[in-house]
């Protein structure tokens, strides 16, 4: 299927195809030939051409920006098109990207915190100055009880106090989600008057590549899938959520801060918010994979192990929060 796809679109870029790092909502592909190298998605969870094209629109506007590192680049087909539906009868839709060299961050590695900061703070000013004239097709994360129909509220409290068998073992950790669940949809409404901007949305250690000969260095920042208008801290707050429970949370946390304020800096409500949009972005992720076994795309290990995962991310925020405002507020202000 790959090969008849290259062969009918890309013909100049067909080659040995190598499996990459699959995430939970593509598929990716390393393809080679002794001309040039790509990288092709194909997009799993939907068959949205919209989301996609607003994705290829930012990153459009993006490669005209004087960035200090890479972002994908969609290589069109030979009818023009940058996307293409994969002929296999499931109707999802492939894209080709130029290959980017650099490797994966390890992952409880913290070299590249610094240099992580630096670059999602020059992302943020550069996604401030995107003139977009799309509206995005995913919501803001503020918009946390309008994001998941298949997950009501009703369903969201029987589900985790009174857990199927099968998650019985996660009890504790579903309960700490409930509380995080109910305490945060109460707050949603006062984090729309924060700054609002488009944002990546989806920066993590995954979305990244830092150069092969300096561990220390982002050279590219990748996958803009989830890219929307957000509030603009929320940006910093995925990033620094991703951090907790780290061997050196605390050191990657500060340096990583150190990095963003070299290019932006916050507003004291920003700030303030930060610890509020980390429980967000954690609890989001949790309706994300609740809805995905419900609709049948997950099996049970795969939420049981998010649920696990998510709750100790909870539980270490709480126990972090000191310390962590006092960072924010040291560094980011």
């Amino acid at each position: 299927m790959i090969q008849q796809l290259l062969q009918s679109y890309w013909p100049e870029w067909n080659g040995d195809t190598v499996n990459g790092p699959t995430g939970w909502n593509n598929t990716t592909l390393f393809i080679h030939n002794p001309h040039r190298r790509s990288v092709m998605r194909i997009y799993n969870t939907h068959r949205d051409k919209a989301r996609i094209e607003f994705e290829f629109a930012v990153l459009d506007l993006l490669q005209r920006a004087p960035l200090s590192f890479q972002i994908p680049t969609p290589v069109p087909s030979t009818s023009g098109d940058k996307m293409v539906r994969v002929q296999d009868g499931s109707d999802r839709y492939a894209c080709l990207f130029a290959y980017i060299e650099g490797a994966r961050p390890e992952e409880e590695g913290i070299q590249a915190a610094y240099s992580f900061g630096e670059k999602t703070g020059e992302l943020v000013c550069a996604l401030a100055a995107c003139p977009i004239g799309m509206e995005p097709v995913y919501p803001p994360y503020y918009e946390l009880l309008q994001s998941y129909p298949s997950c009501s509220r009703t369903f969201i409290q029987d589900f985790c106090k009174q857990p199927p068998l099968e998650f019985q073992e996660q009890g504790n950790a579903l309960q700490i989600l409930h509380e995080a669940y109910t305490e945060i949809s109460g707050r949603l409404e006062s984090l729309k008057n924060l700054p609002r901007q488009l944002v990546h949305g989806d920066l993590n250690f995954s979305n990244l590549l830092v150069d092969s000969e300096q561990s220390g260095k982002v050279i590219a920042l990748l996958d803009f899938e989830f890219c929307t208008k957000d509030v603009r801290a929320m940006e910093p707050a995925v990033v620094i959520s991703g951090f907790l429970g780290m061997a050196e949370e605390k050191d990657a946390i500060r340096q990583f801060c150190e990095g963003f304020a070299s290019r932006v800096r916050l507003t004291e409500e920003e700030i303030a918010a930060i610890p509020v949009l980390m429980r967000l972005r954690l609890v989001d992720v949790f309706l994300h994979f609740l809805s995905r076994y419900r609709e049948g795309t997950d099996e049970s290990h795969v939420l049981q192990e998010q649920v696990d995962m998510l709750a100790a991310g909870l539980k270490r925020l709480k126990q972090s929060q000191a310390w962590m405002e006092d960072m924010l507020i040291q560094y980011l202000m």
